[in-house]
Parts: C-alpha cells; sequence; structure tokens
C-alpha cells in the first residue's frame, strides 16, 4: 500500500505572547490519502488554521513535538531551498482574506507563484493563469485592481493563484467566510471542479454545511483531531 500524500504525526504548536504559553496543538495526528477532499471542521480559535500553516510548511511544530510527512518523507528534514520548492511546486494556498497585491492586477497576482524560483516561469505561467481565470469568469477582469472586484472576483483570483503551478495539494483556509452564501456556493464549486480534476483538497472551515461538500470530514477539537 502506498503511502498517504499528507500525515500529521502528533503535532503540538505553541504560540509564546509575552510571558505566556498559548498551545494550540496539542498530539494532533491523521492522514490524508492522495485525491481526498477532506474537511477539518473546528470552532475559531481551534487550531484549524495552525494546522493548515504546518501541513503548508508555512510554519513549523514544536521542536521534537510531531512530524509532518509528504509521501512518507519528513518535511523536517528538507532544506530551506526545498522547503521553498515544497510550497511552491506541491501546494497551493487559499485563505479567507484573499491575500492580493493591491498594486497589481488579476492577471499579475494569478501568475505570482509560477515567477519564485521553483514556480513554471512568467511565459507559462501567464498562460496558465488567463487559462484559470477565462475558467472562472474572469476574462473580464484581468487588468482591474482588486479593489476593483467583488469579494467573490478577489476569491477566484486566488483560487487562480493557488492553481498556477498546477499543485497536487490545494489547502483552502476558510475560502468562504467573507463571502455571502450564493458566492461562497459558487467558490465551494471550484473547489469540487479543482477535486475532480485529482486535486487533493484540505479545507478548514468552522460551517457544518459547508464541511459537508468534502468526502470526509473530521472535527478539531482541544488542539487534536477526531473523526467526525
Amino acid at each position: 500500500m502506498s503511502s498517504p500524500i499528507l500525515e500529521a504525526r502528533e503535532l503540538h504548536k505553541t504560540y509564546h505572547l509575552g510571558q505566556v504559553d498559548v498551545p494550540v496543538l496539542a498530539g494532533c495526528s491523521f492522514t490524508i490519502n492522495a485525491g481526498e477532499f477532506v474537511a477539518v471542521l473546528g470552532s475559531s480559535g481551534s487550531g484549524k488554521s495552525t494546522l493548515l500553516h504546518l501541513l503548508g510548511g508555512l510554519d513549523r511544530p514544536d521542536p521534537d513535538s510531531g512530524d509532518i510527512l509528504h509521501n512518507g518523507e519528513s518535511l523536517s528534514t528538507y532544506t530551506a531551498s526545498r522547503l521553498d520548492r515544497y510550497r511552491a511546486e506541491t501546494v497551493g494556498f487559499v485563505f479567507q482574506f484573499y491575500h492580493l497585491l493591491p498594486e497589481l492586477n488579476v492577471m499579475e497576482n494569478a501568475m505570482l507563484p509560477g515567477l519564485v524560483p521553483s514556480g513554471i516561469g512568467s511565459q507559462a505561467a501567464r498562460v496558465r493563469a488567463e487559462l484559470l481565470l477565462n475558467q472562472f469568469g474572469l476574462a473580464h477582469r484581468l487588468e482591474h485592481r482588486p479593489r476593483e472586484l467583488s469579494g467573490g472576483e478577489r476569491q477566484r483570483t486566488a483560487i487562480a493563484r493557488a492553481l498556477v503551478n498546477d499543485p497536487p495539494i490545494l489547502l483552502a483556509d476558510e475560502p468562504t467566510g467573507n463571502l455571502d452564501e450564493k458566492t461562497g456556493g459558487e467558490i465551494l464549486d471550484l473547489l469540487t471542479a479543482s477535486h475532480e480534476q485529482g486535486r487533493t483538497i484540505i479545507m478548514v472551515t468552522h460551517d457544518e454545511t459547508i464541511a459537508e461538500r468534502a468526502d470526509r470530514c473530521v472535527r478539531i477539537s482541544d488542539g487534536v483531531l477526531l473523526p467526525r
């Protein structure tokens, strides 16, 4: 049997706020198989975003306190340059607050991951970004700045940006959190379509209804993941 595409083993994460230690994850473990769409359900402050950041290599667990494996290989063994490649080539990120650069237009924002050293390169990034933006109904918005877009258009731009390097894993952090129900449903449809193309998706949410869109749902509580 092949290894899971991602595996979290006994993850602990504590933040230090002045003299106060704030534990967020307390032995969090689970596995994600290739091609799964998994929802991580939990209340605000439960550690959902922290877990996603650890899986995506944006942060590290506490020293000697758990591990994350990608295709059976520990992220803790990665050099800085290899971790950069992992973030560029393997995972795409979609955030609740979009994080589009205001001085760039839609096309330029969507191309960005392709321009980093491990990206697909500027020419290929432009071609793929335009393809994705056209598919997402933004062909008429390519030259617009984020301030000129609706919330749904901003999130569609952010999803195109996350997919421009064609990563096998998409990590989505409350992707509909700033959107109305109808627009949020359209964003979930885009994620579902990406999953149906074979992409592994891990989505964190506090909304039971949104979690139902996934193939499998786990709940985070007191810093650990439990089957729903």
